[in-house]
Protein backbone atom coordinates (compact mmCIF):
# COMPACT_ATOMS: atom_id res chain seq x y z
CA UNK A 1 0.00 0.00 0.00
CA UNK A 2 2.93 2.25 -0.32
CA UNK A 3 0.96 4.90 -2.17
CA UNK A 4 -2.50 4.65 -0.53
CA UNK A 5 -2.05 7.47 1.92
CA UNK A 6 -3.16 7.06 5.75
CA UNK A 7 -6.27 8.68 5.89
CA UNK A 8 -7.55 6.39 2.63
CA UNK A 9 -6.05 3.15 4.77
CA UNK A 10 -7.70 4.61 7.72
CA UNK A 11 -11.49 4.86 5.62
CA UNK A 12 -10.73 1.44 4.53
CA UNK A 13 -10.46 0.37 7.98
CA UNK A 14 -13.34 1.87 9.19
CA UNK A 15 -15.58 0.07 6.64
CA UNK A 16 -13.69 -3.32 7.71
CA UNK A 17 -12.32 -3.87 4.57
CA UNK A 18 -9.03 -4.23 3.13
CA UNK A 19 -8.15 -2.60 -0.94
CA UNK A 20 -8.67 -5.09 -3.24
CA UNK A 21 -5.38 -5.87 -5.28
CA UNK A 22 -7.04 -5.38 -7.99
CA UNK A 23 -7.33 -1.54 -6.86
CA UNK A 24 -3.79 -0.82 -5.41
CA UNK A 25 -2.67 -2.40 -8.89
CA UNK A 26 -4.88 0.79 -10.84
CA UNK A 27 -3.28 2.73 -8.46
CA UNK A 28 0.11 1.94 -8.68
CA UNK A 29 -0.58 2.04 -12.89
CA UNK A 30 2.03 4.26 -14.08
CA UNK A 31 -0.04 4.40 -17.34
CA UNK A 32 -3.28 3.60 -18.80
CA UNK A 33 -4.48 0.53 -17.71
CA UNK A 34 -7.35 -1.94 -18.45
CA UNK A 35 -9.44 -3.37 -15.42
CA UNK A 36 -11.20 -6.21 -15.77
CA UNK A 37 -13.58 -7.68 -13.37
CA UNK A 38 -16.90 -8.47 -12.83
CA UNK A 39 -19.70 -6.70 -11.68
CA UNK A 40 -19.38 -6.02 -7.16
CA UNK A 41 -15.94 -6.62 -7.29
CA UNK A 42 -15.19 -3.01 -6.81
CA UNK A 43 -14.25 -1.76 -10.27
CA UNK A 44 -15.88 2.04 -9.64
CA UNK A 45 -13.77 2.74 -6.18
CA UNK A 46 -10.82 1.44 -8.00
CA UNK A 47 -11.28 3.54 -10.95
CA UNK A 48 -11.78 6.69 -8.85
CA UNK A 49 -9.43 5.59 -6.59
CA UNK A 50 -6.14 7.32 -8.13
CA UNK A 51 -8.12 10.75 -8.76
CA UNK A 52 -8.91 10.85 -4.93
CA UNK A 53 -5.89 10.25 -3.96
CA UNK A 54 -4.39 12.93 -6.02
CA UNK A 55 -7.07 15.34 -5.19
CA UNK A 56 -6.54 14.58 -1.59
CA UNK A 57 -3.11 15.31 -2.00
CA UNK A 58 -3.40 18.47 -3.87
CA UNK A 59 -5.65 20.13 -0.61
CA UNK A 60 -4.32 22.98 0.89
CA UNK A 61 -6.24 26.26 2.61
CA UNK A 62 -8.01 26.37 -0.32
CA UNK A 63 -8.83 23.08 -1.25
CA UNK A 64 -8.07 20.77 -4.23
CA UNK A 65 -8.11 23.87 -6.97
CA UNK A 66 -10.36 24.85 -9.31
CA UNK A 67 -10.73 23.27 -12.81
CA UNK A 68 -11.81 19.72 -13.97
CA UNK A 69 -9.33 16.86 -13.15
CA UNK A 70 -11.15 13.57 -13.61
CA UNK A 71 -13.58 13.06 -16.44
CA UNK A 72 -16.01 10.11 -16.32
CA UNK A 73 -18.07 8.73 -19.14
CA UNK A 74 -20.37 5.51 -19.22
CA UNK A 75 -22.96 3.81 -21.85
CA UNK A 76 -26.14 4.63 -19.27
CA UNK A 77 -27.45 7.99 -17.81
CA UNK A 78 -28.81 5.91 -14.87
CA UNK A 79 -24.95 4.58 -14.37
CA UNK A 80 -23.64 8.06 -13.79
CA UNK A 81 -26.71 8.59 -11.58
CA UNK A 82 -25.59 5.66 -9.47
CA UNK A 83 -21.78 6.42 -9.33
CA UNK A 84 -22.62 9.95 -8.32
CA UNK A 85 -24.49 8.05 -5.38
CA UNK A 86 -21.79 5.84 -4.70
CA UNK A 87 -18.74 7.99 -5.02
CA UNK A 88 -20.00 10.79 -2.30
CA UNK A 89 -19.98 8.52 0.53
CA UNK A 90 -16.30 8.17 0.11
CA UNK A 91 -16.02 11.88 -0.51
CA UNK A 92 -17.81 12.99 2.01
CA UNK A 93 -16.93 9.59 5.07
CA UNK A 94 -13.39 11.14 3.56
CA UNK A 95 -13.29 15.00 4.07
CA UNK A 96 -12.49 15.62 0.58
CA UNK A 97 -13.35 18.94 -0.59
CA UNK A 98 -14.30 17.93 -3.74
CA UNK A 99 -17.24 18.27 -6.38
CA UNK A 100 -18.88 16.06 -8.08
CA UNK A 101 -21.25 16.96 -10.95
CA UNK A 102 -23.42 14.68 -13.89
CA UNK A 103 -23.46 16.40 -17.90
CA UNK A 104 -26.13 13.94 -19.45
CA UNK A 105 -29.36 14.77 -21.26
CA UNK A 106 -31.23 15.15 -17.84
CA UNK A 107 -28.81 18.04 -16.48
CA UNK A 108 -30.15 21.10 -16.67
CA UNK A 109 -29.36 24.58 -19.00
CA UNK A 110 -28.48 26.40 -15.60
CA UNK A 111 -25.73 23.86 -15.08
CA UNK A 112 -24.62 23.47 -17.80
CA UNK A 113 -23.66 26.83 -18.53
CA UNK A 114 -21.91 27.11 -15.57
CA UNK A 115 -19.75 23.71 -16.42
CA UNK A 116 -18.68 25.47 -19.18
CA UNK A 117 -16.83 28.81 -17.14
CA UNK A 118 -16.21 26.89 -14.08
CA UNK A 119 -16.35 22.82 -14.27
CA UNK A 120 -16.32 20.34 -11.53
CA UNK A 121 -13.28 18.39 -9.77
CA UNK A 122 -15.14 15.38 -11.00
CA UNK A 123 -17.34 15.45 -13.92
CA UNK A 124 -19.66 11.93 -14.98
CA UNK A 125 -21.02 11.81 -18.26
CA UNK A 126 -21.64 10.05 -21.73
CA UNK A 127 -20.21 9.81 -24.83
CA UNK A 128 -22.59 11.80 -26.54
CA UNK A 129 -22.70 14.66 -24.16
CA UNK A 130 -18.95 14.56 -24.26
CA UNK A 131 -18.43 14.77 -27.98
CA UNK A 132 -21.17 17.89 -27.66
CA UNK A 133 -18.82 19.46 -25.17
CA UNK A 134 -15.61 18.99 -27.20
CA UNK A 135 -17.34 21.07 -29.64
CA UNK A 136 -17.30 23.94 -27.52
CA UNK A 137 -15.05 27.14 -28.36
CA UNK A 138 -14.58 26.72 -24.61
CA UNK A 139 -12.90 22.94 -25.09
CA UNK A 140 -9.43 24.15 -24.65
CA UNK A 141 -10.04 25.73 -21.24
CA UNK A 142 -12.72 22.84 -19.85
CA UNK A 143 -10.32 19.96 -20.56
CA UNK A 144 -6.75 21.70 -20.66
CA UNK A 145 -6.09 20.85 -17.05
CA UNK A 146 -7.35 17.26 -17.04
CA UNK A 147 -5.23 14.53 -15.62
CA UNK A 148 -7.82 11.04 -15.62
CA UNK A 149 -10.42 9.67 -17.54
CA UNK A 150 -12.44 6.74 -16.66
CA UNK A 151 -14.12 5.07 -19.28
CA UNK A 152 -16.67 2.28 -17.58
CA UNK A 153 -18.24 -0.10 -18.90
CA UNK A 154 -15.85 -0.63 -21.92
CA UNK A 155 -16.97 -3.72 -23.46
CA UNK A 156 -20.30 -2.49 -24.00
CA UNK A 157 -19.20 0.78 -26.43
CA UNK A 158 -16.56 -1.82 -28.00
CA UNK A 159 -17.32 -1.91 -31.55
CA UNK A 160 -19.89 0.30 -31.86
CA UNK A 161 -20.50 3.53 -33.35
CA UNK A 162 -20.74 5.16 -29.78
CA UNK A 163 -17.55 3.29 -29.02
CA UNK A 164 -15.67 4.95 -32.20
CA UNK A 165 -17.41 8.22 -31.22
CA UNK A 166 -15.71 7.77 -27.72
CA UNK A 167 -12.67 7.16 -28.87
CA UNK A 168 -12.48 9.81 -31.15
CA UNK A 169 -13.56 11.95 -28.41
CA UNK A 170 -10.61 10.75 -26.48
CA UNK A 171 -7.99 11.34 -29.09
CA UNK A 172 -9.40 15.06 -29.08
CA UNK A 173 -8.78 14.88 -25.00
CA UNK A 174 -5.52 13.72 -25.75
CA UNK A 175 -4.58 16.75 -27.89
CA UNK A 176 -5.99 19.07 -25.23
CA UNK A 177 -4.67 17.63 -22.00
CA UNK A 178 -1.16 16.00 -22.92
CA UNK A 179 -0.04 13.44 -20.42
CA UNK A 180 -3.52 12.65 -18.91
CA UNK A 181 -4.00 8.77 -17.92
CA UNK A 182 -6.79 6.71 -19.10
CA UNK A 183 -8.37 3.35 -16.85
CA UNK A 184 -10.89 1.36 -18.66
CA UNK A 185 -13.35 -0.51 -16.72
CA UNK A 186 -15.07 -3.89 -17.78
CA UNK A 187 -16.67 -6.67 -17.03
CA UNK A 188 -14.99 -10.27 -17.87
CA UNK A 189 -14.59 -10.29 -21.70
CA UNK A 190 -13.50 -13.25 -23.47
CA UNK A 191 -10.42 -11.26 -25.30
CA UNK A 192 -9.09 -8.37 -23.14
CA UNK A 193 -6.07 -7.79 -25.40
CA UNK A 194 -8.29 -6.79 -28.07
CA UNK A 195 -10.28 -4.41 -25.47
CA UNK A 196 -7.57 -3.22 -24.48
CA UNK A 197 -6.44 -2.21 -28.32
CA UNK A 198 -9.44 -0.72 -28.82
CA UNK A 199 -8.96 1.45 -25.82
CA UNK A 200 -5.44 2.30 -26.85
CA UNK A 201 -7.36 3.38 -30.43
CA UNK A 202 -7.73 6.81 -29.01
CA UNK A 203 -4.08 7.33 -28.81
CA UNK A 204 -3.48 6.27 -32.10
CA UNK A 205 -2.53 2.52 -30.99
CA UNK A 206 -2.23 -0.65 -33.10
CA UNK A 207 -5.23 -3.15 -32.74
CA UNK A 208 -3.07 -5.36 -30.49
CA UNK A 209 -2.81 -2.53 -27.78
CA UNK A 210 0.55 -2.35 -28.16
CA UNK A 211 2.65 0.83 -28.40
CA UNK A 212 1.17 3.68 -30.65
CA UNK A 213 2.64 5.45 -33.52
CA UNK A 214 4.31 7.57 -31.40
CA UNK A 215 5.56 5.52 -29.29
CA UNK A 216 3.16 5.32 -26.61
CA UNK A 217 3.12 2.93 -24.10
CA UNK A 218 0.80 0.10 -24.23
CA UNK A 219 -1.81 -0.25 -22.04
CA UNK A 220 -1.42 -2.37 -19.07
CA UNK A 221 -4.46 -5.54 -18.28
CA UNK A 222 -4.87 -5.94 -14.61
CA UNK A 223 -7.74 -8.82 -14.34
CA UNK A 224 -9.38 -9.02 -11.04
CA UNK A 225 -10.54 -12.14 -9.18
CA UNK A 226 -13.99 -13.69 -11.42
CA UNK A 227 -15.75 -14.36 -8.07
CA UNK A 228 -18.08 -17.01 -8.17
CA UNK A 229 -19.60 -18.75 -11.62
CA UNK A 230 -23.20 -17.26 -12.56
CA UNK A 231 -26.79 -19.19 -11.89
CA UNK A 232 -28.00 -19.43 -15.19
CA UNK A 233 -31.18 -21.26 -15.51
CA UNK A 234 -34.55 -21.04 -17.78
CA UNK A 235 -38.02 -20.21 -15.57
CA UNK A 236 -40.22 -22.76 -16.50
CA UNK A 237 -44.35 -21.96 -17.00
CA UNK A 238 -46.97 -24.06 -16.59
CA UNK A 239 -48.43 -22.03 -19.72
CA UNK A 240 -46.31 -23.08 -23.04
CA UNK A 241 -44.98 -19.91 -24.46
CA UNK A 242 -47.36 -18.79 -27.63
CA UNK A 243 -45.85 -19.37 -30.90
CA UNK A 244 -45.98 -15.30 -31.72
CA UNK A 245 -46.06 -12.37 -29.57
CA UNK A 246 -47.40 -12.29 -26.04
CA UNK A 247 -44.84 -10.32 -24.63
CA UNK A 248 -43.83 -13.26 -22.17
CA UNK A 249 -47.19 -12.40 -20.27
CA UNK A 250 -47.61 -16.27 -20.16
CA UNK A 251 -44.92 -16.29 -17.34
CA UNK A 252 -46.87 -13.88 -15.23
CA UNK A 253 -47.32 -16.09 -12.52
CA UNK A 254 -43.81 -17.69 -12.40
CA UNK A 255 -42.30 -13.89 -12.34
CA UNK A 256 -44.46 -13.17 -9.71
CA UNK A 257 -43.53 -16.16 -7.63
CA UNK A 258 -39.91 -15.68 -8.26
CA UNK A 259 -40.05 -12.16 -6.84
CA UNK A 260 -41.85 -13.05 -3.97
CA UNK A 261 -39.16 -15.51 -3.14
CA UNK A 262 -36.21 -13.09 -3.75
CA UNK A 263 -34.85 -10.14 -2.03
CA UNK A 264 -34.91 -7.72 -4.96
CA UNK A 265 -35.35 -8.45 -8.67
CA UNK A 266 -34.28 -6.69 -12.10
CA UNK A 267 -37.21 -7.76 -14.72
CA UNK A 268 -35.23 -6.74 -18.54
CA UNK A 269 -37.58 -6.33 -20.86
CA UNK A 270 -36.13 -5.07 -24.75
CA UNK A 271 -38.20 -1.76 -25.36
CA UNK A 272 -39.87 0.85 -23.91
CA UNK A 273 -43.38 -0.25 -25.00
CA UNK A 274 -42.79 -4.07 -23.94
CA UNK A 275 -41.94 -3.24 -20.64
CA UNK A 276 -45.08 -0.73 -20.05
CA UNK A 277 -47.23 -3.71 -21.37
CA UNK A 278 -45.40 -6.36 -19.01
CA UNK A 279 -45.57 -4.03 -15.95
CA UNK A 280 -49.30 -3.37 -16.25
CA UNK A 281 -49.71 -7.00 -16.63
CA UNK A 282 -47.89 -7.77 -13.45
CA UNK A 283 -49.71 -5.21 -11.51
CA UNK A 284 -52.74 -7.06 -12.31
CA UNK A 285 -51.56 -9.95 -10.91
CA UNK A 286 -50.05 -8.51 -7.97
CA UNK A 287 -52.41 -9.81 -5.25
CA UNK A 288 -49.97 -9.47 -2.94
CA UNK A 289 -49.25 -5.70 -3.74
CA UNK A 290 -45.53 -6.46 -3.82
CA UNK A 291 -43.71 -2.83 -4.23
CA UNK A 292 -42.66 -2.43 -8.43
CA UNK A 293 -41.62 -0.36 -10.08
CA UNK A 294 -40.72 0.74 -13.72
CA UNK A 295 -37.72 1.81 -15.42
CA UNK A 296 -36.86 3.06 -18.86
CA UNK A 297 -35.17 5.95 -20.89
CA UNK A 298 -38.88 7.89 -21.77
CA UNK A 299 -39.69 8.55 -18.10
CA UNK A 300 -39.16 12.05 -16.59
CA UNK A 301 -35.86 11.72 -15.07
CA UNK A 302 -37.75 12.70 -11.59
CA UNK A 303 -39.62 9.60 -11.95
CA UNK A 304 -36.45 7.61 -12.74
CA UNK A 305 -34.82 8.73 -9.92
CA UNK A 306 -37.38 7.98 -7.64
CA UNK A 307 -37.22 4.46 -8.94
CA UNK A 308 -33.50 4.40 -7.96
CA UNK A 309 -33.51 6.18 -4.93
CA UNK A 310 -36.42 3.44 -3.80
CA UNK A 311 -33.91 0.76 -5.14
CA UNK A 312 -30.79 1.60 -3.56
CA UNK A 313 -32.70 1.64 -0.26
CA UNK A 314 -34.35 -1.51 -0.96
CA UNK A 315 -37.75 -0.56 -1.01
CA UNK A 316 -38.60 -2.07 -3.89
CA UNK A 317 -39.10 -5.73 -4.68
CA UNK A 318 -39.15 -5.67 -8.37
CA UNK A 319 -38.35 -3.14 -11.13
CA UNK A 320 -39.63 -3.94 -14.47
CA UNK A 321 -36.77 -2.17 -17.31
CA UNK A 322 -34.93 -1.64 -20.19
CA UNK A 323 -31.29 -1.60 -20.67
CA UNK A 324 -31.68 1.87 -18.92
CA UNK A 325 -30.80 -0.18 -15.38
CA UNK A 326 -28.34 -2.46 -17.09
CA UNK A 327 -24.33 -2.14 -17.25
CA UNK A 328 -23.11 -3.39 -13.46
CA UNK A 329 -25.32 -0.73 -11.84
CA UNK A 330 -24.50 -0.97 -7.95
CA UNK A 331 -28.00 -2.39 -6.84
CA UNK A 332 -26.62 -4.17 -3.96
CA UNK A 333 -29.89 -5.63 -2.43
CA UNK A 334 -30.41 -7.37 -5.89
CA UNK A 335 -30.36 -11.22 -6.30
CA UNK A 336 -32.52 -12.30 -9.10
CA UNK A 337 -32.21 -11.04 -12.65
CA UNK A 338 -34.93 -12.12 -14.74
CA UNK A 339 -34.74 -11.55 -18.63
CA UNK A 340 -38.25 -11.52 -20.37
CA UNK A 341 -37.53 -12.96 -23.90
CA UNK A 342 -34.16 -12.96 -26.25
CA UNK A 343 -31.56 -10.47 -25.05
Amino acid sequence: MSRLPARFRDWFARQGWQPHPHQLALLEAAGDALLIAPTGGGKTLAGFLPSLVELAGGEGPGGPGRGLHTLYVSPLKALTADIARNLGRPVAELGLDIRIEDRTGDTGQAQRRRQRVDPPHVLLTTPESLALMLSYPEAGAIFGGLRRVVLDELHALAESRRGDQLMLGLARLRRLAPGLRVAGLSATVEDPAALAGFMAAGDGADDRGGAGAGGSAPVAIITADPGPDPDIAMLPTARPAPWAGGGGHHAIPEVLAAVSAARTTIIFINTRAQAELFFQALWAANDANLPIGLHHGSLAREQRQRVEAAMAAGELRAVVATGSLDLGIDWGAVDLVIQIGAP
